[in-house]
């Protein structure tokens, strides 16, 4: 184990924590711990808890949130935790012993799911060093090019970064193949046919639906050497890295951000089995094995804490601890599977139990294998949503209160799904980087139901066209309408389309 800089009570206690969670299974990277007063915390929770980051304002406007927060509001970050190997978490200084060592015990649960989950099997381990990296390549563009021009394109690319594909690392896309579009083509190949000097023999030699079909071949070759890429492309990112006219340094900033929105990514798909796998252990380690007799009171206040929940909000730290204890009670007592779920006697499958003892392994799996969408997809129950009081929830303007909308299983699932599916934001692909055969951007939104935020829409268009340099396209559906909304550069403009 590696040394770390804890004073000896929080070392002992730490060296408590460690040995339980490894009897209890949990494998994790080397944590090295580190002590910081509030102020310092909250500077490297603004820096996304990392200690070096590259200069930009965002960083400052973060901090002053955090700090007037925990001022005005009384809210506090009581643990924060890179994924790296080895580990690094820190600790506030001042909090009482119990609430450090349930600290620790999360901190264990979350480095065994960083080090432990397929969705982080891509994650680079190095990132600490990678993001002291990035800061030194932006500070050198800062000092040769100017702050402002920097930070100009900094906030540029930061509008843009979610615009990626979050399951790029996992899944191999086919990516664009044509080098530049081909533009202005000025002598296009005509189908004429063969030359016949006798007028009356043509339409034998030259039939004119072979013509015809000639020509229909002639044109989608064109457009197929006109059109790239040659699929969609969900990643705009890598297509602008790859195809729009960007200076060096452009790239380099591009690239970096890029780099950093796909590090984030598993944590943002992962983020309720995450807290839910962190919490289901500090509470089975604190509660059965290093909670004293004076600590219990102390330690079920910061608890019910981290688990409390409002009507119309999602507590990611409730949901995921309480659907891993339902599953791995459902898999002690064999409540799954084609007889269970057969049996039609609600008082024989309230009280079903065969004894199997399966839940403890069936957690570790999905600890290893799911992410929130298939977690909350293969394991949520209607009994579970009606004990838990999971309901679909609107927001009334009139008593500016949250009211039920629904308590029906299949809509509440649904609405979970579709909430977490793609962070819920819209997918957005690249269709034609050659639209027009003018080298304009057109983009296509997969519509699911949900329209375009028309203000967040044409921000966007106009942070791409910034980079693209030329005008830009999406298709979308606005009123169960198909749209074409356009920017080149001046003004937007807005028209129907088949």
């Amino acid at each position: 184990m590696k040394k770390t800089s804890l004073p000896p009570e929080l070392q002992s206690a730490w060296e408590e924590i460690e040995e339980y969670a490894k009897n209890y299974g949990l494998d994790f990277f080397p944590i090295i711990y580190e002590v910081l007063d509030y102020r310092t915390l909250y500077e490297t929770a603004a820096l996304g808890g990392f200690p070096t980051r590259y200069p930009h304002w965002r960083f400052g406007m973060e901090y002053d949130q955090l700090i007037k927060g925990h001022v005005w509001l009384g809210s506090t970050i009581y643990e924060m935790v890179i994924n790296t190997n080895p580990s690094y978490a820190y600790l506030l200084e001042g909090n009482e012993m119990v609430t450090q060592k349930m600290v620790m015990a999360h901190v264990a649960g979350h480095v065994d799911f960083f080090k432990n989950n397929m969705w982080f099997g891509h994650t680079n381990r190095k990132m600490l060093d990678e993001m002291a990296n990035h800061a030194a390549r932006i500070q050198r563009i800062v000092d040769r090019y100017g702050y402002e021009l920097a930070e100009d394109f900094i906030d540029t690319c930061l509008s843009l970064d979610n615009l990626i594909d979050y399951h790029a690392p996992y899944i191999k896309r086919p990516e664009a193949q044509t080098l530049r579009p081909i533009v202005d083509d000025d002598e296009p190949d005509v189908v004429e046919g063969l030359r016949v000097d006798r007028s009356y023999m043509k339409g034998f030699i030259n039939p004119p639906e072979f013509l015809d079909q000639q020509r229909k071949r002639l044109e989608a070759e064109r457009a197929k050497q006109r059109r790239f890429p040659e699929n969609p492309q969900k990643d705009v990112l890598l297509f602008l890295m790859n195809y729009a006219p960007l200076e060096r340094w452009q790239h380099t900033i591009l690239e970096i951000i890029r780099d950093e929105a796909y590090y984030f990514a598993p944590q943002g798909m992962t983020k309720i089995l995450n807290e839910g796998w962190a919490s289901f252990w500090h509470s089975e380690i604190m509660t059965k094995k290093a909670l004293k007799d004076g600590e219990v009171v102390d330690f079920a206040d910061h608890h019910s804490g981290v688990v409390a929940t409002q009507p119309g909000r999602l507590n990611p730290y409730k949901l995921g601890i309480e659907l891993l204890r339902d599953v791995e009670d459902r898999w002690n007592k064999g409540k799954f599977g084609k007889e269970y779920d057969e049996c039609e006697d609600i008082a024989e499958k309230r009280n079903w139990d065969k004894q199997l003892g399966l839940g403890r392994q069936k957690v570790f799996e999905i600890r290893r294998m799911h992410n929130d969408v298939t977690f909350i997809d293969a394991f949520l129950t209607p009994e579970f949503c009606l004990e838990q009081k999971l309901f679909s929830f609107r927001y009334n303007r009139d008593t500016d209160l949250y009211e039920i909308a629904s308590r029906e299983f299949k809509e509440i699932k649904q609405k979970l799904l579709f909430r977490l599916t793609n962070f819920g934001q819209p997918f957005i692909y690249v269709e034609d980087g050659n639209y027009n055969n003018r080298g304009e951007m057109y983009l296509r939104h997969r519509h699911e139901g949900v329209d375009l935020k028309m203000d967040y829409a044409r921000d966007t268009l106009r942070n791409l066209q910034k980079i693209w340099s030329r005008p830009v396209h999406i298709e979308t559906v606005v009123d169960d309408k198909k749209r074409l909304i356009s920017f080149d550069g001046k003004d937007f403009s807005e028209r129907k389309i088949d």
